[in-house]
C-alpha cells in the first residue's frame, strides 16, 4: 500500500472520528511539568490529568496526531530509523470502552483500512507477574477476531507493560503490541526476527505509586502508533528517510552538495542528521512556546542538535545555510496543513536558525582546531611514553579541562566533544569536565561578591557581548523608566550579566517587557559600535554618559551605539549589535535601598 504522510494522517483521524472520537489536535512539544519530563515524549503524556480522572472538555473518546521529542536517541540519529522529533497517532478512552472495543477497532483499522493480511499479523500480551495477572482476556479477544492462536505471544513486563519511566502517580498497565512481517512477501516469516512492531494498545488499569501499583478508579485505553514508522512500513520501506516526509529535504541536500543519498556512506548519514535535526529545530522554534537556543533546559537541547547539524553540513560540504533551505521544505511543503503555526512564523523560524548557525560558525572552525590540538597532544604523549616504557597503556580519553575549555571558549556542548572523540575511538572525562565546571561556577561566585576588578571575569567573546549589552540596557532603562536612571554597578561572566541601577521601586511586568523589547530592537537593527577618544570636556559636551567620575582622566574612551547609547567606557565591545543574539531578562529585584538589579542572558 503506497500512502503519503498527509493521507495517513487523515485516514487515522477519519477512522476514529467514525467511532465517535473527537480530534483534539496537537499541543506543545514542551511538557507541562506534571510528569517531570522536559518534552512530550509520548502522545498520551499531555493527557495525563484526564487519564487520571479529570473530565476532558471534548468528551471520553479522543484522537489526534501528536508531535513528540526524545533526546535519548540523538546519538543514534543517522541510521535508517531514529529521529529526535516524531509523531504519534493516538486515540483514547477515558473510562468509556475497554478491551473488547479496542481490539476490534485496531484489527479493523489494520486489516480493512490499511489492508494488512490477518494471517500474518502477530500480537504480544502481558504474561503476568506478582503485580498483575496474565492478560488472558486480551488474548481471547484477539483470537476471536481472527488472529491465529500461534501468533499470540505472552511476554514479560519488560516487553508488554507500559509506564512512563521515572514518574510517580501516572497511569500504567498491560499492553497489546501489534507486529507484521517487514517483508510481507516472505514465506513463513519467523517471529520476532522477521517482524516489526507497528502499534501498541495500552490498557490502563493501574496507577503507579512509590511502592508499586494500585487499581485505577476507572479504566482507560491509550493507543499509540508511530506515525513516521507506520508511514515507512506501509510504503514497504526499510529506510524511514525515504518517505515523503523527508524526500524533499534530501533532494535539497543532494542539489546543494552534488552528492547522492543513494550512494550511502558518510554522506547519507550526514544528510539524515541534517534533515532530522533541522526538522526538530523548526518544530521547537515554531512551537507555541517558542523555544530558542540557549545554555539551559529545552534551549540547550535545541542548541545541541542545531550545532550537530551544522557540523554535519561541513561533513557534507555545504554551508549551514543548507539548514534554511531544508527548513523551508518542512515549513511550506510537509507540515503546512498539520502545523499551520509554522507557516505563520516562517520568517521568525528561519531568522533564529540563521542566528544560531552564524553564532556557531564563528567559533566552530577555531574550536575544531583546538580539538585537533588536543588530540595531537595526546598522540605525542602516547608516542613518547611508549618509547620510554614498553608496558605503557596508551591514553584514550580527552581530559575534563580540555573538554571544558571547548565548552567555555568555543561553545562546544560536552556531547559534541564526546561525539568527536568517539569518532577517533576516544572517551571524554565527564567527571573532570564537571569538576572544571564547578571551579568555573565558584570563580563566578567570587566575582559576584565584587572580588574581581571591573565586573568582568575575562575579555572573552561572550563577556565582550554582555558588556556591550549593558550599554543597551542602560539606555533602554533611561528611555522606559527615567532619564535619571544610571548604572550603579555590573557583574559579567560568560553565562549571564548582572546590572545595578538607581530606581525607587520594583519595575512592573510591562516595564520589564518594554525594556527587553527595546534592547532586542536595537540588536536587530545591527547598530555600529563606534569608538573614539576625546577630552573629558568634549565627552560631556556631546552628552556621553559617565557614571563613575573619579575613574576618568583628561582623555577618555567613548563608545556610541548608533544614536541610542553614548557612554564613556574602558571595557571591551563588539563592533556591531547584530552579533549579540537575543536579550532576555531573567529577574528584576532589589539590590539595596533605592537600587534595583537586573539579571539577564544573551541567547
Amino acid at each position: 500500500m503506497k500512502i503519503t504522510g498527509k493521507e495517513l494522517r487523515q485516514k487515522w483521524l477519519d477512522f476514529y472520528k467514525s467511532k465517535g472520537h473527537a480530534d483534539i489536535g496537537a499541543v506543545s512539544l514542551i511538557g507541562d511539568g506534571a510528569t517531570g519530563v522536559m518534552f512530550n515524549v509520548a502522545g498520551m503524556q499531555p493527557l495525563m490529568p484526564y487519564l487520571l480522572g479529570k473530565p476532558h472538555p471534548a468528551g471520553k473518546r479522543l484522537c489526534n496526531v501528536q508531535g513528540c521529542m526524545r533526546t535519548v536517541d540523538i546519538d543514534s540519529v543517522g541510521d535508517a530509523s531514529h529521529f529526535t522529533f516524531f509523531e504519534m497517532m493516538g486515540n483514547w478512552s477515558l473510562g468509556d470502552y475497554f478491551k473488547k472495543e479496542k481490539t476490534a477497532w485496531s484489527f479493523e483499522l489494520l486489516t480493512e483500512v490499511f489492508g494488512l493480511d490477518k494471517d500474518k499479523l502477530c500480537t504480544t500480551v502481558f504474561e503476568g507477574n506478582e503485580s498483575a495477572p496474565r492478560d488472558e482476556e486480551t488474548a481471547s479477544l484477539l483470537i476471536s477476531l481472527g488472529i491465529r492462536p500461534e501468533h499470540v505471544f505472552y511476554l514479560p513486563k519488560s516487553d508488554n507493560w507500559w509506564e512512563l519511566e521515572g514518574t510517580v502517580g501516572t497511569p500504567c498497565g498491560p499492553d497489546n503490541e501489534w507486529f507484521y512481517p517487514l517483508d510481507p512477501s516472505k514465506k513463513d516469516p519467523v517471529f520476532p526476527d522477521d517482524y516489526v512492531e507497528i502499534g501498541n494498545d495500552v490498557y490502563m488499569q493501574y496507577r503507579k505509586t512509590e511502592t508499586g501499583y494500585e487499581p485505577l478508579d476507572h479504566k482507560n485505553v491509550d493507543t499509540g502508533f508511530g506515525f513516521d514508522r507506520m508511514l515507512s512500513f506501509l510504503n514497504g520501506l526499510s529506510d524511514a528517510y525515504l518517505t515523503d516526509l523527508f524526500t524533499g529535504a534530501l533532494a535539497v541536500l543532494e542539489k546543494l552538495s552534488g552528492k547522492r543519498y543513494a550512494d550511502g556512506g558518510e554522506d547519507r548519514r550526514a544528510m539524515r542528521i541534517i534533515a532530522d535535526h533541522t526538522r526538530t529545530a523548526v518544530m521547537l522554534i515554531g512551537d507555541e512556546t517558542g523555544v530558542l537556543p540557549s545554555n539551559v533546559g529545552a534551549g540547550y537541547i535545541l542548541r545541541r542538535i542545531m550545532r550537530r547539524a551544522i557540523r554535519y553540513c561541513r561533513t557534507l560540504g555545504v554551508s549551514s545555510d543548507a539548514m534554511l533551505a531544508v527548513a523551508d521544505v518542512f515549513i511550506r511543503e510537509v507540515y503546512s496543513e498539520a502545523y499551520p503555526l509554522l507557516a505563520e512564523r516562517e520568517s521568525y523560524i528561519l531568522d533564529e536558525i540563521k542566528k544560531e548557525a552564524d553564532r556557531f560558525e564563528a567559533t566552530l572552525q577555531q574550536g575544531m582546531k583546538e580539538f585537533e590540538k588536543c588530540m595531537q597532544g595526546i598522540a605525542r604523549k602516547n608516542e613518547f611514553m611508549a618509547k620510554s616504557d614498553p608496558a605503557y597503556i596508551p591514553e584514550t580519553t580527552v581530559g575534563g579541562k580540555a573538554a571544558f575549555r571547548l565548552y567555555d571558549t568555543y561553545g562546544f556542548p560536552l556531547e559534541l566533544t564526546e561525539e568527536l572523540a568517539a569518532e577517533r575511538g576516544f572517551g571524554v572525562d565527564r567527571a573532570g569536565f564537571e569538576e572544571a565546571f564547578k571551579e568555573h561556577q565558584e570563580k563566578s561566585r567570587v566575582i559576584a561578591k565584587g572580588e574581581a576588578k571591573g565586573g568582568l571575569e575575562s575579555h572573552s567573546e561572550m563577556a565582550t557581548k554582555y558588556h556591550t549589552a549593558t550599554h543597551l540596557l542602560n539606555a533602554a532603562l533611561k528611555t522606559v523608566l527615567s532619564p535619571d536612571c544610571n548604572q550603579k554597578g555590573s557583574n559579567i561572566n560568560d553565562e549571564r550579566m548582572r546590572f545595578d541601577f538607581n530606581f525607587p521601586r520594583p519595575m512592573t511586568a510591562e516595564e520589564i517587557a518594554a525594556v527587553e523589547a527595546l534592547v532586542n530592537e536595537k540588536i536587530a537593527e545591527d547598530l555600529p559600535v563606534v569608538y573614539r577618544e576625546m577630552s573629558l570636556g568634549e565627552a560631556r559636551q556631546e552628552h556621553f554618559v559617565g557614571v563613575f567620575d573619579s575613574k576618568y582622566g583628561e582623555v577618555v574612551k567613548t563608545y556610541s551605539i548608533g544614536d541610542f547609547s553614548k557612554e564613556m567606557c574602558g571595557g571591551p565591545h563588539v563592533e556591531h549589535t547584530g552579533v549579540l543574539g537575543h536579550f532576555r531578562i531573567l529577574k528584576e529585584q532589589s539590590s539595596s535601598a533605592g537600587i534595583r538589579r537586573i539579571k539577564a542572558v544573551l541567547e
